[in-house]
């Protein structure tokens, strides 16, 4: 914590765990001299795997390099529509008009759910819908089981974002392993982190399979002849990318691994003290509040009271050196969706209203959490949101 007077940060938005056994692994890694997708990315993968309790996983160069390689595994074509929640990060659905896909937004379950709502995905379906994208908002699970047994009779896959919530318990299964592909990101603001990074799992072999041959160009190494030596023939099977890795990051993912049950415990507590201290916030919502499980704890996220200036909360807290986030704008109101200057939209059809994803749009705060924060940090925190709505409170 520093003083406000010299502008610098009291309590930061988010932080990470890197420490010295992060730092003796990377520099294995360059003792090593092989710095891209190697055996250390082959142990990652299998670790992660193992705590997964998956078939197999790959290891990728970002949460979005994994949603992409999901879409071109399942084959997404021109014309396709793929359901997503509007309340989550771009990427979900770039990774679909990139391929001139349809993204088709779908509204969260409420005020305190702000996960995707199973009977949206029923809603939505249609004759050219070919997957659901189900995000775990802030850690939390979202009713994935539902979504799963809706779009299995509607025979569409089922992909999950698991960016927020690495290696989270559901029902004897851990998060990821319930659709048809699960996707994690290693964000550097995320509970485990590898700079950037990512993974895929899926349930199917040979669709993990397919991910792994994409993420390398679909490159296939052929028997060689002998006569070029130092040299590894290939053939090239399809049209791929590289998402590879390097070696450095899945070393830091190894030693990150580790600290993972540690720093959601420490998460936890920190959650515990926000909520017990934004409960005396007159109009303030806290989402996931009756949430007492074992969960990620990813985002502190909170509902401002209705007609509250938002811009101006942010700005007098962040006067008082308290970094804030908004998780997230809703894609369908960002301008490239909205205007839809492709054509996007299906049968040049209006843009649906969401009307709970609106709603609490507008009134969406994230709050500092971290490993590296203190008790005293979450109360401060508290009190410092506290002094920014009171003008607001007299006024009314």
């Amino acid at each position: 914590m520093t003083d406000t007077v010299s502008g610098r940060v009291r309590v930061a938005l988010a932080d990470n765990t890197v420490g010295r056994r992060e730092i003796e692994a990377v520099r294995d890694v360059l003792d090593s001299r092989w710095l891209t997708a190697g055996e250390v990315t082959r142990e990652f993968e299998d670790e992660f795997g193992r705590r997964l309790g998956a078939p197999g996983c790959v290891a990728v160069s970002s949460g979005t390099a994994a949603l992409h390689l999901a879409m071109l595994a399942l084959g997404l074509r021109a014309g396709d529509e793929v359901i997503v929640p509007s309340l989550s990060f771009v990427a979900s659905a770039a990774v679909v008009a990139l391929h001139g896909g349809v993204p088709v937004f779908a509204d969260v379950r409420s005020p305190t759910d702000l996960t995707l709502a199973p009977e949206e995905v029923e809603r939505l379906i249609g004759e050219r819908t070919k997957a659901v994208v189900v995000m775990h908002y802030g850690g939390h699970p979202a009713q994935v089981r539902r979504t799963t047994r809706i779009a299995r009779a509607a025979g569409i896959a089922v992909v999950e974002d698991v960016a927020h919530a690495p290696l989270v318990p559901l029902d004897g299964r851990m998060l990821g392993t319930f659709g048809d592909i699960g996707c994690f990101s290693f964000h550097a603001t995320k509970n485990m982190t590898t700079g950037e990074g990512g993974m895929v799992t899926a349930r199917d072999p040979a669709l993990l399979d397919r991910v792994r041959r994409l993420r390398s160009h679909c490159v296939e190494a052929t028997p060689s002849d002998g006569t070029k030596p130092g040299t590894t023939p290939y053939d090239v099977l399809g049209v791929g990318l590289n998402y590879r890795p390097t070696e450095i990051s899945s070393a830091l993912g190894q030693a990150q691994l580790s600290r993972l049950a540690a720093d959601r415990a420490h998460r936890g507590r920190l959650v515990r003290r926000y909520r017990e201290g934004l409960a005396a916030l007159p109009g303030v919502t806290v989402p996931f509040a009756d949430r007492t499980e074992d969960l990620a704890h990813h985002l502190m996220t909170v509902l401002l009271p209705p007609g509250s200036d938002r811009s101006a909360v942010r700005g007098a807290l962040l006067d008082r050196g308290v970094q804030t986030s908004v998780h997230y704008p809703p894609s369908h109101l960002l301008s490239y969706y909205r205007d839809d200057p492709d054509g996007l939209r299906r049968d040049a059809s209006p843009r649906e209203h969401l009307p709970v994803t609106e709603s609490v749009a507008k009134r969406l705060l994230t709050l500092p959490l971290h490993s590296r924060m203190s008790d005293t940090d979450a109360d401060l925190v508290t009190e410092e949101l506290a002094a920014a709505l009171a003008p607001a409170a007299e006024r009314s």
